[in-house]
């Protein structure tokens, strides 16, 4: 059995930063990209950033200059740095990754901008 087991959400006052991780756990022969999907209340899931396992990246216009993904191959873990947060970025953020070839989801977690 295959599952992503993410964390680091929580409360953060506009500007602050936040940092995301989601590392896979169980039978894993391999991992191709990596990423962050985000929904807030009423709105359909978006992309936040994705990150193949060389290394490319690519984020959502409204994170670029402010959120950074990478990832640690040897702990199959991806990461999400938040900075300048704004009250838009509030909502639940989901891990995704293809794992043995198959797309995997986290759980989720909650992700909260507000003074």
């Amino acid at each position: 059995q295959v599952q992503l087991v993410e964390s680091g959400g929580g409360l953060v006052q506009p500007g602050g930063s936040l940092r995301l991780s989601c590392t896979a756990a169980g039978s894993i022969f391999s991992i191709n990209a990596m990423g962050w999907y985000r929904q807030a209340p009423g709105k359909r899931r978006e992309l936040v950033a994705t990150i193949t396992s060389g290394g490319r990246t690519n984020y959502a216009d409204s994170v670029k200059a402010r959120f950074t993904i990478s990832r640690d191959s040897a702990k199959n873990t991806v990461y999400l740095q938040m900075n300048s947060l704004k009250p838009e970025d509030t909502a639940v953020y989901y891990c995704n990754a293809a794992i043995n070839q198959y797309a995997r989801w986290g759980q989720g977690t909650q992700v909260t901008v507000s003074s």
